[in-house]
């Protein structure tokens, strides 16, 4: 999952009750349109679909493609493609710097959070 740093909160625990909330998909524009996301949240969606194409939205288990959950400040992604899965990761992570959006490593043991470290690049913020 990407999301607007300035929209999350920086300690683990309240981020981890504010990832609890936006992912309750409570907002009312349906959580498909990337026009509902904040800029930067857009253009990062543009540059990973380019790479990692939606799922055919016709076929309720394609197997193959990216299923993408779009809210105000995050993008929560599941790739359908586990051959592709660590390229996958490696593009969620470089786009995510290059548009200073912040990255929940939701699939990982961890749990890590990284944050643009304002020099092109993320840092960790916090793991369980």
């Amino acid at each position: 999952m990407v999301f607007a740093p300035e929209a999350a909160p920086a300690r683990r625990p309240a981020f981890l009750d504010w990832y609890e909330e936006q992912t309750a998909w409570l907002e009312d524009h349906g959580g498909i349109d990337p026009a509902a996301a904040a800029p930067a949240l857009q253009a990062f969606y543009t540059d990973l679909a380019a790479e990692f194409p939606p799922a055919p939205a016709d076929d309720p288990d394609p197997g193959f493609g990216t299923e993408y959950t779009i809210g105000r400040a995050l993008i929560y992604m599941s790739f359908l493609d586990w051959d592709k899965i660590d390229a996958a990761w490696e593009a969620v992570h470089r786009l995510a710097a290059r548009h200073e959006l912040g990255f929940f490593d939701v699939s990982s043991d961890l749990g890590e959070v990284w944050l643009p470290d304002r020099k092109g690049g993320l840092r960790v913020a916090h793991a369980d």
